[in-house]
């Protein structure tokens, strides 16, 4: 790795502790009106983000005049995100559920009643961190995949934060018993469907032009049983969330695999673009994903 690029990463991985020291000791009504200041630093700032958020946002919205609105306002719910995260340990599981509203729960306790676990999928939108502890506040385990940063203890730290009430982090590209054993206690997995890490996902219609995107939420369904589930998290004006939890996603099971795990991903993909269509601004999604086809 050059040493400018290490040199980054670790300045990176100081920035993130000292976020994560300072982050707590702030009252939330003073977080998040420092945020906003924050979210306009690093829409200005020099980085490939900003253009990555602008092609993304500009395939959502099309030739708009809103398109950067919009994208300054992601980065604004970037920075409440981030201060959500770094004060995620010292919150209460009381604090956390005052903070979520969910709709839709009784789709998630009709799935688990299977006794095959849960497959719950959702895009980078809202802040799914906190609105994944919903299932840890009813006492139901949560495995989920992360990417692996680096440097090595920055991942850990997130990892750290992420899971400071109980959620399991693993990294992405290690082995998949991990989800197969946590289905087979009756757990629940959630996984990402608008970003493909591993590379190994499968290029399909979304909002009009070909993206990659990853289909791992829809082949571990069809492999294990498992009911899948979208949902969506928004933030509302108040900083607090309402949680949209779709009914089960229907797979088809032909017996062609490749067709039935693309109809399962465009099926997934519909279900996307209408949250994303509907609160453009809440998709914080930082990486090119057509751009990339």
């Amino acid at each position: 790795m050059p040493k400018t690029v290490l040199d980054q990463t670790v300045l990176s991985y100081y920035l993130y502790r000292l976020a994560g020291l300072l982050a707590p000791r702030i009252p939330p009504r003073l977080g998040y009106r420092l945020a906003e200041p924050v979210g306009e630093f690093l829409y200005r700032f020099p980085w490939g983000a900003r253009a990555s958020v602008r092609d993304n946002i500009a395939h959502v919205l099309g030739p708009s005049a809103d398109v950067e609105r919009v994208v300054r306002e992601v980065f604004r719910h970037m920075a409440k995100n981030y201060y959500d995260l770094f004060r995620l340990p010292a919150l209460s599981l009381a604090q956390i559920e005052r903070l979520v509203r969910i709709e839709g729960w009784e789709h998630v306790e009709r799935a688990l009643a299977k006794g095959r676990g849960l497959i719950f999928a959702s895009a980078h939108f809202g802040n799914v961190d906190i609105v994944a502890q919903a299932f840890v506040l009813r006492g139901i385990p949560v495995t989920v995949p992360a990417e692996h940063l680096r440097p090595e203890a920055l991942y850990r730290y997130l990892c750290e934060l992420r899971g400071s009430k109980g959620i399991r982090l693993i990294p992405v590209d290690g082995p998949l018993l991990e989800l197969y054993r946590a289905l087979r206690r009756g757990e629940v997995v959630g996984l990402a469907a608008d970003r493909d890490i591993t590379k190994s996902g499968i290029v399909v219609e979304f909002f009009g032009a070909p993206a990659r995107l990853p289909d791992g939420h829809v082949q571990l369904s069809l492999r294990t049983g498992a009911p899948l589930i979208m949902g969506f998290s928004r933030r509302l004006p108040d900083n607090t969330f309402v949680a949209y939890l779709e009914p089960p996603l229907k797979l088809e099971t032909t017996g062609d695999r490749a067709r039935d795990v693309r109809a399962g991903v465009e099926k997934a993909v519909k279900i996307m673009e209408r949250y994303i269509a509907r609160w453009p601004e809440q998709w914080v999604m930082t990486h090119p994903l057509w751009k990339e086809v």
